[in-house]
């Protein structure tokens, strides 16, 4: 007799498998058309989740259709360790995001950003060289600022301070209010010769590949928008596991009724 569970991991599995296919078209077609270190940074990943996905929706629907008890019993581990790989992210997503938060400013729209605000891991990462030249290419290759500028233009100081700019557009494309440079544009400001503290004001240019990606705010900005997306993406985590745990007890259903039917039919 047909058993609900195998068929219900089998087409669970098949959903999967169908769906592996546009993420490793996507993740080749991407390694083909990259020109940029964000790009290239992205296909990998994409590819790798693409394979995977691929084999074990396949080990997955061969083993609980064709009632292979050895394929079934390496998807059921591969099953328990991705729900105990995404519990440990999911944890620890929560953990480096807890920290760290815009701080209002008077007589601005916008919040400004400061690097130690946030968690030491996510510092880390940022203020590693090689880490943030990559990001910065990344940043100059999205035209954070550019189109921030060109929306922007017509502004007056008075319009400009009232706007509500993102993290990345007030980290990267301005320099910190407490600098008191002289508003020209929104990526162009006069040093007043006032002398500050705050190191950002001698990393700020107005060349417009420079800016402020130089800048600890900048890097605060981009902390600010990655702990928003990591809490986002905890949450869908925290869905996906429960997911995962109901495919994995109807996965463990399906292999005990294979292992009975196999033991049937040696009996026999």
């Amino acid at each position: 007799m047909v058993r609900l569970s195998n068929n219900l991991v089998g087409l669970l599995n098949f959903l999967t498998f169908v769906l592996s296919i546009p993420i490793l078209v996507g993740g080749i077609w991407l390694s083909r058309q990259s020109n940029s270190e964000c790009e290239r940074f992205l296909e990998k990943p994409i590819i790798v989740l693409g394979v995977f996905l691929m084999l074990v929706s396949l080990a997955g629907l061969i083993g609980a259709c064709c009632r292979v008890s050895w394929l079934l019993w390496g998807y059921l581990l591969v099953m328990f360790l991705l729900i105990l790989l995404l519990t440990v992210f999911t944890i620890f997503a929560f953990a480096v995001t807890n920290k760290g938060a815009g701080e209002v400013v008077s007589g601005r729209g916008y919040k400004e950003y400061r690097l130690g605000d946030y968690s030491n891991w996510l510092q880390k990462r940022v203020r590693n060289t090689k880490n943030w030249n990559k990001i910065k290419s990344c940043l100059s290759d999205s035209k954070v600022c550019s189109s921030f500028a060109d929306k922007f233009v017509n502004d007056t100081v008075e319009q400009f301070y009232a706007e509500h700019l993102s993290a990345l557009q007030s980290g990267c494309c301005k320099p910190p209010s407490d600098c008191n440079f002289t508003y020209v544009k929104p990526t162009e400001w006069n040093a007043t010769g006032v002398q500050n503290t705050n190191s950002d004001c001698n990393a700020w240019n107005n060349d417009q590949t420079v800016l402020c990606f130089n800048c600890e705010s900048c890097k605060a900005g981009l902390l600010d928008n990655i702990k928003s997306n990591w809490k986002k993406v905890a949450i869908v985590n925290v869905i996906f596991l429960v997911f995962l745990i109901v495919v994995y007890s109807v996965g463990c259903c399906a292999f005990r009724n294979n292992r009975k039917d196999n033991a049937y039919w040696n009996r026999s």
